[in-house]
Formats: structure tokens, sequence, C-alpha cells
């Protein structure tokens, strides 16, 4: 009776291994650096954060005028003051060059101070609240 013999060729393993190392040498360096792309995601993340501080400051501001229920704001420094749990560590905002007038939206931007990166937001100013 003639044995069957049940396995892999030598070659058919070099092949395999080497197929699996070209995929290694392509895949690893995209998951070796990726603290700029997070930090880019953070910065972006805060920004998106005072755009909406901003609009629904200014909303309450004129739904309920002279109530409290919304910060006066003229100057992009004062987003920290908006924002629920204040501005995040190691952010710093940028001032105006022109004061924010009410209803008025104006381009500023949020950097962070490790790195220098920054992002504009839209800061819209309130008046009357």
């Amino acid at each position: 009776m003639k044995a069957l013999q049940a396995g892999f060729t030598l070659i058919e393993l070099v092949i395999v291994i080497v197929i699996l190392g070209i995929l290694a040498a392509v895949a690893v360096p995209q998951f070796v650096n990726l603290e700029p792309e997070a930090r880019r995601a953070a910065i972006r993340g805060v920004a998106g954060a005072l755009n909406s501080a901003y609009a629904i400051n200014y909303a309450a501001c004129k739904a309920a005028p002279g109530t409290g229920k919304g910060t006066d704001v003229d100057d992009c420094d004062l987003g920290g003051t908006i924002l629920q749990s204040g501005l995040p560590t190691g952010y710093t905002l940028s001032s105006s060059a022109v004061a924010l007038g009410d209803g008025v939206p104006e381009t500023c931007q949020v950097t962070e101070t490790a790195t220098g990166i920054f992002e504009p937001y839209t800061a819209i100013g309130a008046s009357g609240c």
C-alpha cells in the first residue's frame, strides 16, 4: 500500500513567508507614528467644540436676553469661558484683531502650545446676555 503524505512543500512555505514579509513591510510604517495625526484630530475636535460653543452661546443670548443664559463675548480669547468644562489644558486661543460684534462671525484660531499646530474656528460675538 502506498502511504499518502499530507503537508506543504518547502517552496510553498517560503513563498508564504515572503508574501507575509512584503505585507508587513508595507503595513507596519502606517502604524509606527500616529502621533501627528492624533494631535491634528484632537485640535480639530477642540476647534469644533469652540464653533458649537460660540453658536450655542449666541443663540442663548438672543433667545432669552438679559436672563444670564448666555455670556457676553466680544473676543476670541473668551472661548474658554463659554465651553462647559473650559478650554482643555495645552491649548491657547488667538486674540481677534477686531472685536467681535454682536452676531458677527469672525475667524479665530486655537493653537496646541506644545507643537504650535493651529486650527481655525468661527467665533460669534454676543452682547446683552
